[in-house]
């Protein structure tokens, strides 16, 4: 039934050539650059750095740019971008995980002149097997759960019928179907009320590819990547903006407005500024207006009724503000180029390093333990593997060790060192930044460089990490309740502490990491925390724990707090 209802929108199609997969494929890509930020908050952890959707659509966008870039595609050529573009371009585990299933899948149809159902399926089974061998402890409840029941379905289908529009929505609605199951395949997504995000984008991929087959509306263009171009602070910038307030409030009306009421009010305003918006009911009289003195404005809103909701923007200040940060994210980025290439002018060494890292106290510090090369990345923003690549080949060593920071950089990381071709790339599996300070103070110059990397993975396990954020919904995880604004102490495995009080929360998961082991405890407080908090929290695990070492140094980092590391 099924079948028949699709064939009275459209007729049964049975290949597709290079120019229909090409708009499908820019179309799943576009389908999820628009979801991103809704997959984003599938986050099972309610932290503010949820990035698997960012992650997912920046990998397919580097493909998508350089299918957009063909002018006569074929599929070898549409194989290799797609390919290419997301190895590349992959960032996150689930980035990478997404650009394995595009690499299995490209073997498949690029030795093709057209795709059928039989083609489909072998490509599904081949993207699914690329993947799975890609991770090394595959985990049910994924995006590769998601990704083999459909490759399983297809299978099955392609024994049944040659019609690609039946195949490809039975395909999509089995995946709906799986990813509706993976809270019962992981605990952490059903306590946390969510179905898999990575899951949830490869569905929502393959739905914009079938919008395309059908014909639908697309608009199937690829924008470049834009750089902000950094205009000098003058009079000229700030005489651009004529008036200077942007002011916007409800008048609760004492009686509705007449028409001529309703155009006297609309004159005034227009009398005193522009960008004028104003939308009238029997009760409410909602108003935006663009002026440089928002009393004018107000006093004569209040002749009418009472005012709620008012709020005032200083557009100038807002305008200069925005204009300084352009200037220091210029700066940033030449001081960036100065670092590369003192790094690849630097002489040559037999062992150089890399590491990921947000926060300017926190770069410091690598940089004082001997990195030749910091990667900006994190939580917030996870690096490319072509990122990583390229840090590589500005490093001027025969050995280059990789210190991701952070466990949804390793595959990336891991993904990079596969592809470096002159330098042999070692992969220090740190999943945070304690682990990888931890991992360069251990060291030894002396000895080789699979001495050392031997000896640098066995001391990251001796290293507890513990992180302070917020919450940003609410939820339940480990029978914790957490209301969003809550603060949470988050160690490795699990979060630690949830409360009100930020001192308390980073004390009590503090205490959870130490133990009669323990011998030293650092704490680097963010940017949104202060030295003298910092000072505090360590007197406080002091007068409870005379006999540690504790030390406090400016980390610098975004979102969270305080990172603590315990050894």
């Amino acid at each position: 039934m099924i079948k028949e209802e699709l064939k009275v929108e459209i007729n049964s199609i049975n290949s597709i050539n290079a120019a229909v997969l090409a708009k499908m494929f820019l179309n799943g890509a576009k389908n999820l650059d628009s979801k991103k930020d809704w997959i984003n908050e599938l986050n099972v952890f309610p932290v503010p750095d949820g990035d698997t959707g960012t992650n997912m659509t920046m990998t397919i966008m580097s493909a998508a740019k350089e299918v957009s870039a063909i002018e006569n595609p074929d599929m070898a050529s549409i194989a290799k971008a797609i390919s290419s573009g997301s190895l590349r371009g992959a960032r996150g585990n689930s980035g990478v995980i997404l650009s394995q299933l595009f690499r299995g899948f490209t073997k498949v149809i690029g030795k093709e002149q057209e795709v059928t159902v039989p083609v489909l399926s072998a490509a599904f089974q081949k993207a699914v097997e690329t993947a799975y061998k890609a991770v090394m402890k595959p985990k049910e409840g994924t995006i590769l759960t998601v990704a083999r029941g459909a490759a399983d379905k297809a299978a099955e289908l392609a024994e049944e019928t040659d019609d690609l529009v039946y195949f490809l929505d039975e395909v999509i609605k089995e995946a709906e179907l799986v990813l509706k199951k993976t809270p019962d395949m992981l605990p952490v997504l059903k306590q946390a009320g969510v179905v898999d995000s990575g899951g949830q984008g490869l569905v929502v991929i393959l739905q914009g590819t079938f919008d395309a087959l059908l014909g639908r509306e697309i608009d199937y263009t690829i924008e470049a990547d834009s750089r902000t171009e950094v205009r000098k602070i003058t009079k000229e910038t700030e005489a651009e903006i004529k008036f200077g307030y942007c002011t916007e409030f409800i008048i609760v009306l004492n009686q509705p407005l007449t028409d001529q009421g309703e155009h006297k009010y609309k004159a005034f305003l227009e009398s005193i500024g522009d960008s004028i918006v104003v939308v009238a009911d029997d009760e409410i009289v909602k108003t935006h207006v663009h002026t440089n003195d928002p009393g004018l404005a107000i006093q004569e809103a209040l002749k009418h009724g009472s005012l709620s909701r008012i709020k005032i923007d200083n557009m100038r200040e807002e305008h200069q503000e925005r204009l300084i940060k352009d200037a220091q994210k210029l700066a940033a980025e030449q001081e960036k180029q100065k670092e590369a290439d003192q790094a690849q002018n630097a002489p040559h060494k037999e062992i150089g390093f890399i590491a990921v890292s947000a926060g300017e106290g926190l770069s410091e510090v690598f940089k004082g333990l001997g990195t030749d090369y910091m990667i900006e990345g994190g939580q917030t923003m996870n690096p490319s593997t072509e990122d990583i690549l390229n840090a590589v080949n500005k490093v001027n060593a025969d050995h280059v060790f990789v210190f991701p920071n952070n466990k949804n950089i390793i595959l990336a990381a891991n993904q990079a060192a596969a592809l470096s071709e002159e330098k042999k790339v070692h992969v220090i599996p740190t999943k945070t930044i304690p682990q990888g300070i931890t991992a360069l103070i251990n060291f030894i110059p002396e000895q080789s460089a699979q001495e050392n990397e031997t000896r640098m993975t066995q001391e990251i396990q001796n290293v507890k990490t513990g992180q302070v954020t917020y919450a940003v919904r609410d939820t339940v995880i480990d029978d914790k309740e957490i209301r969003q604004g809550d603060y949470m102490g988050i160690g490795d495995q699990t979060i630690l502490s949830v409360g009100r009080d930020k001192s308390k929360v980073t004390f009590e998961m503090a205490e959870l990491m130490i133990d009669d082991d323990s011998a030293i405890v650092s704490i680097y407080y963010g940017e949104e925390a202060s030295e003298d908090e910092a000072n505090a929290l360590a007197e406080q695990i002091l007068e409870k724990h005379a006999d540690l070492e504790v030390e406090v140094q400016y980390g610098g980092q975004p979102i969270y707090y305080y990172l603590l590391s315990v050894e």
